[in-house]
């Protein structure tokens, strides 16, 4: 793979065939996928990226029951945590884990939700060792496991990632969810957290009056307040070379059109960092 190619984030639905001629229009070589929920035919699907020029870098899960309606339902829905779902989620989420390596991805990726804060708390040791599970899972499958950011900081995401302890556990930054959820500044907490960077999106939001307590506003690539130039500029710093992968959390035609001014941006952008 060439180094920092372009790339979008898709859900892999009824609507996939539109997306993926989207993408070849635009020229998009590569992208991260949202797992199917029901029937998962890696073999179809293997041949349909393929035959489209499309690589798949990341798959992600996605979870029934989930709600981004606002922030306390994220915290009540998402991912891992909640433990009315957990066992059923971590099943899914082994079996997506399978169904990534059927179609030669070679990392895994989730929200795993509002971790707690406080590590000595018994759900978070909960979490700690659920991950942990998960992580050797898709270690016996040659994969990495990124964990999306979003809900927690900089610092309890290091924390975090130290208590699990596993080598292939990585982080798919998201700098707009940075500001969504209102955890922090998001090129400090790249800093902090570059080494474990494997995979981004590049996202743009702007934040709301009450970060943290309302969500902020996603928009379009460079509208918003990440400063995606200094964006790339610390990726650069931080020694990542990975797809830069557009997400833009809207359907229909806006978001091809999104998607188009994104790439126009994201191009520039890159020449300027890399002379690419």
């Amino acid at each position: 793979m060439d180094r920092h190619p372009l790339g979008a984030f898709i859900i892999v639905d009824k609507e996939l065939d539109r997306r993926l001629q989207a993408v070849r229009q635009l020229e998009i070589p590569t992208v991260q996928i949202l797992a199917p929920n029901k029937e998962r035919d890696p073999h179809a699907l293997s041949k349909k990226f393929s035959e489209a020029g499309v690589e798949i870098t990341v798959v992600f899960c996605g979870f029934k029951g989930e709600s981004y309606a606002d922030i306390p339902t994220v915290r009540r829905t998402v991912g891992l945590v909640p433990a009315e779902t957990q066992i059923e989620r971590l099943k899914e989420a082994k079996q997506i884990s399978n169904f990534a390596k059927s179609l030669n991805v070679p990392a895994t990726a989730l929200h795993i939700g509002f971790i707690p804060e406080d590590r000595k708390n018994r759900d978070y040791k909960n979490i700690v060792a659920v991950a942990q599970d998960l992580a050797d899972f898709c270690a016996s499958n040659g994969q990495g496991l990124h964990l999306e950011t979003g809900q927690e900081t900089a610092d309890g995401l290091l924390n975090f990632i130290e208590d699990v302890g596993r080598a292939n556990i990585a982080v798919n930054f998201d700098p707009a969810n940075m500001i969504l959820y209102g955890s922090g500044e998001p090129l400090p907490a790249l800093k902090m957290v570059g080494q474990y960077v494997k995979s981004v999106h590049c996202k743009d939001a702007k934040w709301a009056k009450q970060p943290g307590q309302q969500w902020g506003e996603e928009v379009p690539l460079g509208d918003g307040d990440v400063n995606m130039l200094e964006f790339l500029n610390l990726l650069k710093k931080v020694g990542y070379f990975g797809p830069l992968t557009i997400e833009r959390e809207i359907a229909g035609e806006q978001q091809i059109m999104d998607f188009e001014k994104g790439i126009t941006r994201l191009k520039k952008w890159k020449n300027m960092v890399w002379n690419e």
